[in-house]
């Protein structure tokens, strides 16, 4: 079945590994169609003071070079321009412009922070050990969420729905209200959401989103694609096939698939 991943990384954040480049050639070998290079875009100084989480804003014009660069010398892939815009809501300090955003063939909404907290950082996660912390948390995590994919920011793609699992904290109540009120909000926005492989390797042993949430997106009609989210060539198609099998066991029968022209195409599961 044809392997497509639609939210990777490079060394251009500080997190990552490896350039546009050698993430190409490692898509290509391991027979990738389509992918789409989605570095994190530049946050402030204020969110990131050391340019660790996102691209330094200097770089853009560098990584788009890159990803042209990428494009002419690997004509069998389609490789597509892409970043993931951190949702900050109240705490928004950047301005950011439809020209600033242009260059962007695939905007990916995420929601990292938590009232300018960082919840999944390593790094800052001694609040989640506070009493009830999980509680307020979660609930404030999906209160942001639907509002950014309410938002009129241009997000395509809305990645790993439901990070707030990574380090396995879970609310004291049932989350099947947030699951449901996240899918209608996405489902009225015409937004996709996508099966976010990487959520495996953290604490929470699963991916994102979890089957009982991707059930309410399928339910709901939201589109939905997979990403690997590889910060490394090495996890570039990391776990493609079974994303499709959780997609498959969840009610979804095809994969829909962002372009490099702006439009969506899909592919039909195979159980």
């Amino acid at each position: 079945m044809e392997l497509v991943t639609t939210h990777t990384h490079t060394s251009f954040c500080g997190h990552g590994e490896g350039t546009v480049e050698e993430l190409v050639c490692a898509a290509e070998a391991a027979g990738v169609t389509t992918i789409a290079v989605t570095e994190h875009y530049p946050l402030s100084k204020a969110f990131d003071p050391v340019d660790y989480l996102a691209m330094p804003a200097e770089r853009v014009g560098e990584y788009l070079a890159a990803l042209d660069e990428a494009r002419a010398g690997h004509p069998g892939i389609e490789i597509i321009t892409g970043c993931e815009l951190d949702w900050l809501g109240a705490d928004e300090d950047r301005s950011i412009a439809a020209a600033d955003l242009e260059p962007f063939k695939l905007v990916l909404g995420s929601v990292h922070f938590v009232d300018a907290w960082p919840f999944d950082d390593p790094g800052q996660r001694d609040r989640w050990d506070e009493p009830g912390a999980a509680d307020v948390i979660w609930t404030r995590y999906f209160d942001l969420w639907c509002d950014a994919v309410s938002s009129s920011r241009p997000f395509h793609v809305m990645s790993h729905p439901d990070l707030a699992k990574k380090f396995a904290y879970y609310p004291s109540f049932d989350v099947q209200p947030l699951y449901e009120r996240a899918a209608e909000a996405c489902a009225a926005s015409g937004r996709m959401v996508e099966v976010n492989t990487s959520g495996s390797y953290y604490a929470c042993r699963e991916m994102f989103p979890a089957p009982a949430l991707l059930r309410e997106f399928c339910r709901a009609g939201v589109p939905c694609t997979v990403g690997t989210d590889a910060h490394t060539p090495a996890h570039v198609v990391r776990d493609v096939e079974a994303a499709y099998r959780l997609m498959y066991e969840c009610g979804y029968r095809t994969v829909t698939v962002p372009t490099a022209q702006g439009d969506r195409r899909e592919i039909t599961i195979e159980p």
